[in-house]
């Protein structure tokens, strides 16, 4: 691993950091899993998340376990793995296998479009991993329920197809037993976005066909640097990202483009922003972004020269590395980064809304297939994105959050005979995504966007317990095709819209301005939300 910092102000506000941490001793405390390092008011907390330290050596006793599911899978024909998991169960394994360019199909939605889709990919060679710590994670329980149905449906006995990734103690390991589902334990003293290295990163990425001790071995290699004073990679990615944000730039554009480890920065940024975001004080990842070139930006890049901080390494080393860091980061913004105290309040919003549905209100506007919702004086759907601009403070953000499949892009109609960068017009014209890349031309500020619910288990902890500068558009879309979940009184489209308005309450009771649209048509209110974001 090697961290090169390539601009002043930053090599300063690092220089100044690794001295005080390496005076309070941080950087052998920190290694040997000192749960003091946070305060008094996370030592509890801390004293009990602080495994992933030793999960390069520890995680070694799962490859056997690891291998013989691997085994049972290729003797089934199980070519199609599907993880239905959230935030840090997910997103490592995501990560894993894109950049070993092996095919996974994550479910860490609520969208019936896109739990349909996977369900259409071939039931008689899929295999389930149900990922969740607390085995409670409403989102991966309704995957869960719907796969076990589709499976029976099909003359399929889930116990065939189904691998469950768990802590000890919590619910789906007794209810696993009881099916008869190959069960795999995790570590309970790793909280889930520090889990990369452990079952939850290693089961689903192996299955998909990945050399995961590959990943232990890279993660192994640079384990005994950090607990030195100097030569520490984790300790000056630290110390320049929380210096830095002592020093007032706490946004932190992350670059990837000539990167061969695809997605990391989504990885960095549910890592950075969950345990960072809280107190009024944090980190905000900003991902897919070219710099602006404010005051309070700094610029990393993954392996390139394009920001103010260059990060070089192996992905098992990265993971390590970046958690370190992040620990790091903590110790100087003066945080707890094993807790996430304000996650809990739109899951309650959300408990909420489905013991009690109930339709929005009429919309205040309606423009073409777009209804908004919310407080505007705009007359016309230009027009509230230029009131939702200009209500980002100087030193603020815009978030563009949806609530749609993430993967309908790629339905987008080609013509005959495009070569890939025609075909890549195509779908960026038909992705919702794309909105964050015009609206960012329209202000300096940071635009981030966000799919959900999974940020709600990532950036959601920043926004709500972040600085409060962030100012929020919240895209819904009708569903066509609801999915029933069975043994609730829910269906999918019930809960996909609970968990948006149950966030979207909590972030108006803190007082974030925001804005909800809903799509009564997804296609065209898509390109109509884009088509609008590039009137002047």
């Amino acid at each position: 691993m090697e961290i090169t910092i390539r601009e002043e102000r930053a090599a300063h506000a690092a220089v100044s950091a690794v001295e005080r941490l390496v005076a309070d001793g941080v950087p052998g405390r920190l290694a040997a899993g000192d749960p003091t390092l946070w305060g008094e008011e996370a030592e509890a907390e801390a004293a009990t998340r602080l495994g992933w330290l030793s999960l390069p050596r520890t995680s070694r006793e799962l490859l056997p376990e690891i291998a013989e599911l691997v085994a049972w899978a290729a003797a089934e024909e199980l070519t199609n793995v599907v993880l239905a998991g959230t935030g840090g169960s997910s997103l490592a394994a995501e990560v894993v296998c894109d950049s070993a360019d092996v095919p996974l199909t994550v479910l860490d939605t609520t969208d019936s479009q896109q739990v349909r889709r996977a369900l259409a990919e071939g039931l008689a060679h899929t295999v389930l991993v149900v990922a969740s710590k607390s085995g409670e994670t409403v989102e991966t329980g309704s995957v869960l329920r719907i796969f076990e149905a589709a499976f029976q449906d099909a003359g399929i006995d889930p116990a065939t197809r189904i691998v469950i990734v768990t802590d000890p103690g919590s619910p789906l390991a007794p209810a696993a037993a009881d099916a008869g589902y190959r069960l795999v334990l995790a570590r309970p003293d790793v909280g889930g976005r520090y889990s990369a290295l452990s079952a939850f990163g290693l089961v689903p990425s192996a299955l998909a066909g990945v050399p995961v001790e590959r990943l232990l071995d890279e993660a192994a290699e640079v384990a005994p640097l950090l607990s030195r004073p100097e030569g520490n990679p984790g300790l000056l990615l630290g110390a320049v990202i929380g210096g830095s944000a002592l020093a007032g730039r706490d946004k932190l554009v992350l670059e990837d483009q000539l990167s061969e480890l695809n997605g990391l920065p989504v990885w960095i940024e549910q890592l950075l922003a969950e345990s960072t975001g809280k107190d009024g004080r944090g980190i905000l990842p900003v991902v897919g972004a070219d710099p602006s070139g404010v005051g309070d930006e700094l610029v990393l890049a993954i392996a390139s020269d394009i920001g103010d901080v260059r990060v070089d390494g192996p992905l098992g080393a990265q993971f390590l590395v970046w958690e370190y860091a992040t620990a790091v980061v903590g110790r100087l913004l003066e945080v707890n980064p094993f807790d996430q105290p304000d996650v809990a309040s739109a899951k309650r919003a959300t408990a909420a809304l489905l013991v009690s549905p109930h339709e929005p209100n009429e919309p205040v506007l309606v423009d073409g297939p777009v209804e908004v919702y919310g407080s505007t004086s705009a007359h016309d759907l230009p027009g509230v994105y230029s009131e939702l601009l200009h209500a980002v403070p100087h030193d603020g953000y815009l978030a563009v959050l949806a609530y749609l499949d993430r993967l309908a892009a790629f339905d987008a109609p080609v013509p005959d005979g495009a070569d890939f960068v025609e075909m890549t017009d195509a779908w960026m014209a038909a992705d919702a995504a794309t909105l964050r890349a015009l609206l960012a031309l329209r202000t300096p500020r940071p635009v981030t966007f966000g799919w959900g619910p999974r940020y709600l288990h990532s950036t959601g902890q920043y926004h709500k317990g972040g600085p409060p500068t962030g100012v929020f558009l919240q895209i819904t879309g009708v569903v066509q095709d609801d999915v029933p979940v069975p043994g609730r009184s829910y269906t999918l489209r019930s809960l996909q819209l609970a968990q948006a308005l149950g966030d979207l309450t909590a972030l108006t009771e803190l007082g974030r301005p925001a804005v909800r649209l809903h799509l009564t048509d997804r296609a065209a209110g898509v390109a109509h939300l884009l088509a609008a974001a590039q009137e002047a």
